[in-house]
């Protein structure tokens, strides 16, 4: 058996060949193993970045976040988002991110892209786009100058209720290499996703822009109360499509008294919006007994409204100012409300501390204290709910230091200006809707 290995039968697969084929079905299995965990990986990457986009509530912010995890999925360096106009002919805004803030300034004078070239080509042909050399590509019409030179491109149409919204369009993987199928196919399902989401987010905003008319609807315009000076200001809660119960009130009286009142019903829906506008109407009716002390008002109210509804919980402050010699009286009574602050003559702030009782809608018989304080001309009395404080991640007491250094800061405004100045600074964290009623004392 000459020319015969030793041991081995004729047919028989020389050792070294099967070291080298099961070395060769390893090495594709290894890599398959890899391409299903990159797969996956990228599939994780999806259901990452859907949520992302389907988490932010405001149109600006899903836009944004729509192009920073396309460029997340498949390693881009640039993105952007072009939204067409109206007629779907060009493009009347342009999100864009990865520019520096050298390019961005380089591109200042540049003005918003029109949609020509190779981003009009997608808006003309909304199949995907995929391009290895833009320059050579037959809508290229070069770039703007000092525009970062770009060579490879990944575009694809935004639909939303199946017609076209937007293009997304991607430039320049970090790693060199052209964009590939597999970023093609990623890239065409978040932008399905991305659809819906503005869609969504759309939805939202009508919903909370007619949530927050008809809030506004609900809360009167301030009257002439002269010989004082007064301003208020509404704002919703950041939560999408949240009625708010927070309201106020200001009524002159005879003898140059003013009637103040500033509220809170607990919740967030058309019940507590209900509850608002009842339990103001009806504190109205009841404000024009002057020779009720102000605890006594609350008291006939909290009575009325476990007689005559099923309101919820509610704090509130009700307050007269009357003259008084040189200068004004204030007198007030809380129910469970925070207190409101004044603002002296020489800008010196001062929380109205005092027993602030019980809310409406608790415990109609308990008694409600009154209070009193001496105003001077020229003194402002800032009433607020407590949306405008409150925030989960602050002690209380921190966000009234906060609102009192606000309100020193802004105390010479004038007072439209001035509770703009508070609701546009406000120390909460904007999870509730906030009122705010100022009151300043004359001059003399």
């Amino acid at each position: 058996m000459a020319g015969k290995e030793e041991g081995r039968r004729p047919g028989q697969p020389h050792p070294v060949d099967l070291h080298v084929r099961l070395r060769d079905e390893l090495g594709r299995v290894d890599e398959q193993l890899r391409a299903l965990l990159a797969a996956m990986d990228r599939l994780q990457g999806l259901l990452d970045a859907v949520v992302a986009i389907s988490r932010e509530v405001e149109l600006s912010a899903v836009l944004h976040r729509i192009v920073t995890t396309a460029m997340d999925l498949v390693g881009a360096r640039y993105g952007a988002l072009g939204v067409l106009n109206e007629s779907g002919e060009y493009l009347e805004q342009f999100i864009a991110s990865g520019l520096s803030e050298q390019e961005r300034a380089d591109l200042a004078e540049t003005g918003l892209p029109r949609g020509l070239g190779v981003l009009g080509h997608l808006i003309r042909h909304p199949e995907p786009l995929r391009i290895d050399g833009i320059s050579a590509h037959p809508s290229s019409v070069g770039f703007p100058p000092r525009h970062p030179h770009l060579h490879t491109l990944l575009g694809v149409a935004i639909s939303v209720r199946g017609e076209i919204y937007g293009d997304l369009y991607l430039s320049e993987r970090h790693d060199g290499q052209p964009f590939d199928v597999n970023d093609e196919k990623v890239v065409i399902a978040l932008a399905s996703a991305a659809g819906i989401a503005i869609e969504n987010v759309r939805l939202f905003e009508r919903v909370r822009l007619g949530a927050e008319q008809f809030q506004r609807l609900l809360l009167p315009a301030l009257p002439d109360l002269r010989p004082f000076s007064a301003a208020a200001i509404y704002r919703p809660a950041a939560e999408p499509a949240q009625l708010g119960g927070d309201w106020y009130d200001a009524i002159p009286l005879p003898d140059n008294v003013v009637a103040v009142v500033i509220g809170d019903v607990v919740g967030h829906d058309l019940q507590a919006a209900a509850s608002m506008a009842a339990t103001r109407n009806m504190l109205r009716a009841l404000l024009f007994d002057q020779g009720s002390p102000c605890g006594a008002v609350l008291a006939q109210l909290d009575r009325a409204l476990q007689a005559m509804t099923d309101n919820p919980v509610t704090t509130t402050i009700l307050a007269r100012i009357a003259p008084e010699g040189p200068g004004w009286r204030l007198h007030w009574s809380s129910a469970g409300h925070v207190p409101p602050l004044l603002i002296w003559p020489g800008r010196r702030v001062e929380y109205l501390f005092a027993e602030p009782g019980l809310p409406l809608g608790v415990d109609p018989e308990h008694p409600r204290p009154d209070h009193s304080r001496f105003l001077p001309p020229d003194t402002t009395v800032v009433f607020f709910t407590d949306g405008l404080v409150e925030h989960p991640g602050h002690p209380i007491d921190e966000s009234l230091a906060e609102l009192a250094e606000l309100c020193t800061e802004h105390a010479a405004l004038p007072l439209d200006e001035f509770v703009r100045a508070l609701a546009d600074h406000h120390p909460s964290d904007g999870h509730d809707d906030m009122a705010i009623l100022a009151l300043r004392t004359p001059h003399t």
